[in-house]
């Protein structure tokens, strides 16, 4: 219960800040920098409507100035020797990839206390989240002076949790999400003439397929360690060995560049990449037509992952 109470006690408490971005951006004792942002946010957000054909809903037409880094703080777990994160589930948002905490040692806690049970853990702040269209989600002080890009990228990767969600299947709602603000950015860049930003946009999105590919092919190698049935010690051993080898890929990774890899991390990675090209291939199938495209995935997300099928005709 207490955790609950701490999740709706810091929710409602982000919403009491919300005040509308008209407001803020006609009040003379606004910052101008702070200015500046809300009415960039105000474009990208009217761009998302019109040529995203995302929701068009009070959501992120509001501000809100936290006292805090981060919105919430995610913790992820996953066993010792598995690369399945650990669920905790939820009454109206199903079962999820990781439990969020409003307060960052309340967080650490609940992480100690997993790590004490032999579970290997992340513990990583997040910037925003979704209500699904519950509420009407506010921008925040967490990352609205975020680079033009990433803000966009934000408020697309958000907006699109309202279009499709799968309880219980955080894997189809996260790779749905990034596939989305992935060609949301790239759209809203070229329509706004924004060439320098592409160019930084695209060779940040060649490091990240870059990295991932490093972590997808460490996942494939662990799976086959984890499933081998050798003794515990020896595959301690050869755990260590993938996950060292990873660190100089998490370098150049800026969030978890100070992060020692674990399952964990490599599940939390796969949650938002996984189906992510498949995503991107029935747009493609769909001649980019995104009225097409999110009414197929509805299509997916209606029925259960056993059902469901390969996602595009290029799966196996």
């Amino acid at each position: 219960m207490s955790y609950y109470l701490q999740a709706a006690g810091g929710h409602l408490s982000m919403m009491s800040r919300a005040k509308k971005v008209e407001v803020l951006i006609a009040d003379k004792a606004t910052p101008p920098q702070l200015r500046e942002r809300l009415v960039l946010a105000r474009e990208i957000r009217e761009f998302a409507s019109k040529e995203l054909k995302l929701p068009d809903n009070g959501s992120y037409r509001s501000y809100a100035e936290l006292d805090r880094p981060y919105a919430v703080w995610n913790v992820v777990a996953a066993p010792e020797f598995d690369l399945k994160a650990v669920q905790s589930c939820f009454p109206v948002a199903g079962c999820v990839a990781y439990r969020g905490f409003f307060d960052r040692a309340e967080a650490d806690s609940y992480a100690a206390g997993l790590r004490a049970g032999g579970y290997d853990v992340l513990v990583y702040g997040v910037p925003a989240y979704s209500t699904l269209g519950r509420f009407d989600d506010p921008l925040l002080s967490s990352f609205i002076r975020y680079p033009d890009q990433e803000l966009a990228r934000l408020i697309f990767h958000e907006l699109s949790h309202q279009v499709a969600y799968v309880k219980d299947d955080s894997t189809f709602n996260e790779s749905f999400a990034v596939a989305v603000e992935r060609e949301g950015v790239r759209r809203w860049l070229a329509a706004t003439g924004r060439q320098e930003l592409m160019q930084k946009y695209l060779d940040s999105q060649k490091r990240l397929a870059e990295l991932r590919a490093q972590l997808d092919q460490a996942r494939a190698r662990l799976q086959v360690v984890y499933r081998s049935g050798i003794a515990p010690e020896a595959m301690r051993e050869r755990k260590r060995a993938e996950m060292e080898a990873l660190k100089p890929a998490l370098k150049v990774f800026p969030p978890f560049a100070a992060t020692e890899p674990n399952n964990a991390l490599l599940a939390a990675f796969a949650t938002y990449t996984e189906l992510v090209t498949e995503f991107e291939f029935i747009l493609k199938e769909s001649n980019g037509d995104l009225d097409k495209f999110y009414a197929r995935v509805k299509r997916y997300a209606a029925n259960a992952p056993s059902n469901r099928g390969p996602l595009s005709k290029r799966s196996p």
